[in-house]
């Protein structure tokens, strides 16, 4: 090999070097999406209309059962938790999360996921972003894994504040199951914290939904408003009778199985059906949205 061809193939071997991204500075580039994502106001204000639906839920049933009388219906699927709050306040946590998964919690991943790309793209950031050596595909991960975040910090933030004023308002103790049987607090504290990590599991689908449709415009606004708007329309039509054969594959319609994890024992059939419906919604419109970015002409 000749000189120049030497120094030719040291200088590619340095560039590859300088343009191939470290782990360290992976995780710096998440560290960078997580502290821009969680200081916007627009976050900010999210995660506080979720952590006030707890707040607005015990203050309803308190007044609401002050003369005694019990609060909503019977039953003890979703909604119907609220009949057990009076008698233990951990159950505002199970109706607080069964409150805002049809609609608070994927309108706030919707509006976070939508906005991922396409907000960049508007604010006229994202050339410099990929300037950096992050590449498209570790800059669309990067989005993807701070959006799934924020999913965990908003389930959370809604558990925790149900748990709160749980227990302010209501007693704590043993909780009774739908299938009957006696649980200690501290069991139904476990569950309670394992049905949040299944919301925010639930919600996999919806983000990579986002991400995908923040792919195909250089819009926020107009990411964030689509990626809502088929949310609601996907619970409409999971609620049309005539379509229930398609219903089993629409990812908001065993977002309600969680309740199965107060069962004793747990009925863990349609848990994995949602589990397994969500990791399918995330496989095909993260696959999309990968397939539409890396192609995706960035001029802005």
């Amino acid at each position: 090999m000749s000189r120049a061809e030497a120094g030719a193939e040291a200088v590619r071997v340095e560039d590859t070097a300088i343009r191939k991204p470290s782990p360290l500075w992976t995780f710096g580039l998440f560290r960078s999406e997580l502290l821009t994502t969680f200081r916007r106001w627009r976050t900010i204000a999210l995660l506080a209309v979720l952590a006030a639906v707890p707040i607005l839920i015990g203050i309803a049933i308190k007044i609401e059962t002050r003369d005694g009388s019990t609060a909503g219906g019977g039953g003890g699927e979703g909604p119907a938790f609220i009949s057990q709050i009076t008698n233990n306040g951990l159950f505002l946590v199970f109706t607080a999360l069964a409150a805002t998964l049809p609609f608070f919690l994927p309108m706030a991943i919707g509006v976070i996921a939508g906005d991922a790309i396409a907000g960049e793209a508007n604010a006229g950031t994202l050339r410099y972003l990929l300037v950096a050596p992050a590449g498209r595909t570790r800059l669309l991960l990067t989005k993807y894994a701070t959006t799934m975040t924020f999913c965990l910090v908003a389930t959370l933030v809604v558990a925790l504040s149900a748990l709160t004023v749980g227990a302010l308002l209501f007693p704590l103790g043993e909780l009774t199951t739908i299938s009957g049987t006696r649980i200690s607090f501290t069991e139904g504290l476990g569950r309670a914290f394992l049905i949040a990590l299944v919301v925010a599991a639930s919600l996999i689908g919806v983000a990579a939904l986002g991400l995908f449709v923040s792919t195909l415009t250089n819009s926020g606004i107009a990411a964030m408003a689509t990626t809502v708007g088929l949310l609601i329309t996907i619970q409409i039509l999971d609620q049309i009778p005539q379509l229930h054969a398609l219903q089993p594959y629409f990812f908001s319609h065993y977002w309600l199985s969680f309740a199965d994890l107060m069962r004793d024992p747990v009925y863990w059939d349609d848990l994995v059906r949602n589990l397994g419906l969500q990791g399918l919604y995330a496989a095909v419109f993260g696959s999309a949205a990968w397939a539409r970015f890396t192609a995706k002409d960035i001029t802005a």
